[in-house]
Formats: structure tokens, sequence, C-alpha cells
């Protein structure tokens, strides 16, 4: 089963959309090296926009038992604090 695939299953058991589950993967699988991420950066990595990123983060930051989400500010974009 490809990454896209394995997405859209784990997506649908947690009622996430593909798009952000996409965004929840990127965000467990870095979040032990980094602790602030900007939008546009997670968008660049995962070919989005950062207005898809933001609209997405509420959902993300709801479904996630394992991290932490947190609006953090707002600087030349939106910045966000995950701790794992």
């Amino acid at each position: 089963m490809s990454t896209a695939q394995l997405d859209a299953a784990n997506a649908d058991a947690v009622g996430l959309s593909a798009k952000q589950a996409r965004i929840l993967r990127y965000l467990r699988e870095n979040a032990a090296d980094r602790t602030y991420f900007k939008s546009r950066l997670i968008a660049d990595d995962l070919e989005l926009s950062a207005k898809e990123v933001g609209a997405n983060m509420a959902a993300v930051a709801e479904a996630a038992d394992d991290i932490d989400v947190e609006k953090w500010g707002y600087s030349s974009g939106t910045t966000w604090m995950v701790t794992a």
C-alpha cells in the first residue's frame, strides 16, 4: 500500500481528510527534530498552499492524540508549536 493510500485509510479511521492526514503525518515525523513549524514551510514540503495548511490545522490538532499542536505566532506567516 502506498503512503497516500495509508494516509487515506488512517484519515477515514479518525475522521480526517487525506490532506489533513498528510499534515498530521508530516508533523509526527518531524516533531522529534523541531518544535516550531511555519505554515508556508509545511506547505512547501507537502506541495500545498500555506492557506490550505492553516485551514486544516484545527482539525489536525483536534485529531492528534500523540502530539500537541498550538498556534504560536504570526510573523511573516503562521507558526505552530508542536510537541510530542
